[in-house]
């Protein structure tokens, strides 16, 4: 808890002016005086650091386009059919059952919206 609070004060009294914060940026010491960095405290064993912000930030990217570019319909069918809504991914037929439309509308609109978004992921 005490490296967490040298953490956010350190944050706060180093704020640059565009809200820049760097992972190797040393952020404190720890109890045997050594110098800690925000990389070493947020750092995961199962996963490297930078590849989890990388994730984190494709995924945001991914959310803001599926807002802009796919139709209210198409967002839905991609949320249900990959869990994307904090629940368990649903299959094209109980996603049909669901919207009241056929197995093979909801293939073909996932299709579709999966196109989407691929093409604007690419640009």
């Amino acid at each position: 808890m005490r490296i967490a609070n040298e953490i956010l004060m350190h944050l706060r009294a180093t704020k640059k002016i565009n809200a820049e914060v760097y992972l190797n940026e040393p952020i404190g010491k720890d109890k045997d005086d050594n110098i800690v960095t925000l990389q070493e405290v947020l750092e995961n064993n199962e996963r490297n650091i930078e590849d989890e912000v990388d994730l984190k930030m494709k995924i945001k990217i991914l959310y803001n386009k599926m807002k802009k570019i796919l139709k209210d319909r198409e967002k839905t069918i991609i949320e249900l059919r990959f869990g994307l809504d904090g629940n368990k991914p649903k299959t094209q037929n109980e996603i049909a059952k669901m919207m009241g439309i056929s197995r093979s509308y909801v293939s073909r609109i996932e299709t579709k919206a999966i196109g989407k978004l691929a093409k604007e992921m690419k640009e």
